[in-house]
């Protein structure tokens, strides 16, 4: 197909034609304005550096950051990878919006490149006013190149191929250790402790965390004006772990299992049988361990440790959980932050004594396999869940299950001894009062033994109250497990597949039925996505209100619980046209509690209005939540404008198993009642309060405000 000259040159006769050759150009401040939007923030910047050095293999960086907290510093970033011949600066690392790299393509070393771009590496470089490359290629260690950019000259140049950069070369007398290192000088920015902390976070993710792995990253940061940040990126805290799980295969496809203590001391050891079980086949893989350590993150436990609770917590929240690594290369997204791939938290939940989570615990899974028995994913993101990935999450799980059930039998083993030693106390006690009061003359002795039996039976009256509380909680326990169980099972795959597949029908058959989708299926199938919300809600309600971590005593903001548990409850309250009122007195209350404790007294309060509401008409329903403080008394009152406490007396309500409600349990105003009095204070009620419906009260006492 031909090209007119001019769009009326069809017309015309064609005298004469010339051609004159031109090409794109581009001013330097392209480069400027691509830096801005692709490294906003200086951290940024000196990430796409470390991530260079990671993808050109580099076992080690070290990051130096010089008097950055104002303008004018210096960051130096060296590594020990592959370095470049001038051939590869030339037409790859000073070529502008081109990448070498590819997600789909490994390094030497088996790494998926971290950077993409191609235009990050010298937006970065741009963060001073001059920029300085050292680098000696892995194949001819004896020669090093110089690359030098000297920005502002850079900028008076009209376009940028006018701007002419020279890569010195240099032959040393004696080979040295290849690597790049880059120097960028004289700042425009700072780079003060916000952006620093991030990068520390973004740098530690690219580390191995172990640091005995051959072929690992292992990032130093040096930053004088924040030492503790420095320590973020280079500590490590295997030697705070209260216990230390190792489980392998053996040559011979034998499994062993060994869990010692933090002294090193041997606990527990296990053979084939606990290890294997639901493993029909033997593995193809050889070299199959499993390492994982458990911390135990209270007081007691670290008075004797050299480091703080809130550090390892700390480490613990960017490394948690169990990485896989292959072949000595971590694959993702095993071990990622919100990859539970083991189940980990499922279990807990399910079983709470003695079992870890990822928040309490880090390990690895090695494998060697050198009969490409596992496949990884075309995108390199995991393994294709064949036989062999199956049967090496079994082995991990089996293992996991054997150290608990040691370490439950061990707790069992100490309650069972205590509890018998509790009660030859007790005999002996009683043996020795009886003793006493025989050696009494007889006519002292009547009263007191009359006293002493009338003791024992309000003591055996006492100890059947707190069997039947214990078993009350037991009850409640089984509740909390199989909520949390069924909000783990259903949060993810189930609910997610349910909620795409039901936008997929609703937009198709929109597309085919048109007008009639509305008068005929649009209201079933928005109740039916409604309802889906409402379960993912439930299931993420349930699993907050069962995390450990609120279970810790500590300093507890009052209203800080109020407006969280709301919010919680917000779309159900919205769902059921329930409208929640807070009036929270002026400051910031506090006490010293488990933050648990607090949340399950307003759940409980606010679980009793939504139910009064569900079985009475009641139009505008209301609830108000309103806080007064009195000196050193807290109150908080919650009311509703549902029908009010009727049939059943106002004595009655405390106690478990009584209830009005058709499905209800009667347990919530009872834990209701004991989370206040363990807490210090006391609870009332008013049958009929100012908004017609319950108004419930309690107090408590406070620490300030």
């Amino acid at each position: 197909m031909q090209t007119p000259d001019h769009p009326n040159s069809s017309a015309d006769a064609l005298v004469e034609q010339t051609v004159t050759s031109a090409r794109l150009r581009v001013a330097p401040d392209i480069v400027r304005r691509l830096g801005e939007e692709l490294n906003p923030t200086m951290d940024k910047g000196v990430l796409e550096l470390v991530k260079n050095a990671y993808d050109a293999d580099a076992t080690s960086c070290r990051i130096e950051l010089q008097n950055t907290d104002k303008p004018g510093g210096r960051i130096i970033v060296e590594d020990d990878g592959d370095g470049m011949t001038p051939n590869q600066i030339r037409d790859k690392w000073l070529v502008l919006g081109r990448s070498s790299k590819s997600t789909s393509e490994l390094t030497r070393l088996g790494r998926i490149p971290a950077g993409s771009k191609g235009l990050g590496r010298l937006a970065s470089l741009r963060m001073g006013t001059s920029a300085y490359l050292y680098t000696s290629p892995k194949s001819n260690t004896a020669s090093r190149y110089k690359l030098e950019i000297n920005w502002p000259e850079f900028d008076e140049v009209d376009t940028i191929d006018k701007y002419l950069l020279e890569i010195e070369s240099k032959s040393l007398t004696k080979s040295r250790r290849h690597g790049t290192r880059i120097v960028i000088e004289d700042l425009t920015s700072s780079l003060g402790r916000t952006p620093v902390k991030r990068l520390a976070r973004e740098i530690i993710m690219l580390a191995d965390p172990f640091g005995d792995n051959p072929i690992g990253f292992k990032p130093e940061l040096l930053v004088s004006e924040y030492e503790d940040l420095e320590a973020l990126v280079r500590n490590r805290y295997f030697e705070e772990a209260e216990l230390h799980l190792h489980a392998e295969i053996q040559e011979n496809g034998e499994a062993i299992a060994q869990v010692t203590d933090w002294r090193g001391e041997v606990l527990f050891e296990a053979q084939q049988e606990r290890l294997t079980r639901n493993i029909d086949s033997e593995f193809e893989c050889q070299g199959i361990n499993f390492d994982f350590w458990v911390f135990i993150l209270n007081q007691e436990a670290f008075l004797t440790r050299k480091s703080t609770i809130q550090e390892v917590r700390d480490w613990l929240s960017e490394f948690g959980g169990v990485h896989f690594y292959y072949n000595n290369l971590r694959v993702s997204p095993y071990g990622n932050p919100g990859d539970d791939w083991l189940g980990i938290n499922l279990r807990r939940a399910q079983s709470p004594e003695v079992r870890p989570s990822t928040n309490t615990s880090i390990g690895r899974v090695t494998v060697l396999d050198r009969s490409d028995a596992l496949v990884q994913k075309t995108d390199r993101s995991g393994f294709i869940e064949g036989q062999e990935l199956i049967q090496i999450r079994s082995f991990v799980q089996n293992s996991l299950e054997w150290m608990a059930a040691r370490r439950l039998d061990e707790a069992e083993k100490r309650r069972s001894a205590a509890k018998k030693i509790s009660q030859q106390r007790s005999t002996g006690a009683k043996q020795k009062i009886e003793t006493a009061i025989s050696n009494i003359p007889s006519k002292d002795r009547m009263p007191l033994e009359t006293a002493f039996k009338s003791y024992e039976s309000a003591r055996k009256r006492e100890v059947n109250v707190l069997q039947r509380e214990v078993q009350l909680y037991r009850t409640l326990s089984t509740v909390g497990i199989t909520a949390a169980t069924f909000a783990h099972e259903s949060s993810g795959n189930p609910l997610d597949i349910i909620s795409r597949s039901l936008s997929a029908i609703k937009r198709r058959v929109k597309k085919l039925l048109k007008v009639e989708y509305e008068t005929m299926l649009e209201d079933p199938i928005d109740r039916a996505v409604r309802a889906v919300k409402s379960l993912s809600v439930l299931s993420t309600t349930a699993l907050n209100l069962v995390n450990h971590e609120k279970r810790r005593r500590g300093r507890v903001e009052l209203h800080d619980v109020i407006i969280e548990v709301v919010g919680t409850y917000e779309y159900f309250l919205d769902g059921r046209d329930v409208h929640v009122h807070t009036h929270l007195a002026p400051g910031d209350p506090y006490l010293r509690a488990q933050r648990a404790a607090i949340e399950s007294i307003l759940a409980n309060l606010l679980n009793n209005s939504i139910c009064a509401f569900e079985n009475a008409e009641v139009r505008d329903r209301s609830i108000e939540i309103t806080t007064e403080i009195v000196e050193r008394q807290w109150s908080m009152s919650v009311s509703d404008n549902g029908p009010g406490i009727e049939g059943i007396s106002k004595s009655d309500i405390w106690l478990p198993g009584r209830t009005t409600q058709k499905n209800g349990t009667g347990l919530g105003l009872t834990i209701v009642r004991d989370a206040t009095n363990d807490l210090g204070g006391h609870v009332d009620a008013i049958e009929n309060g100012h908004l017609g419906g319950a108004t419930i009260t309690i107090e408590l006492p406070i620490l300030g405000c």
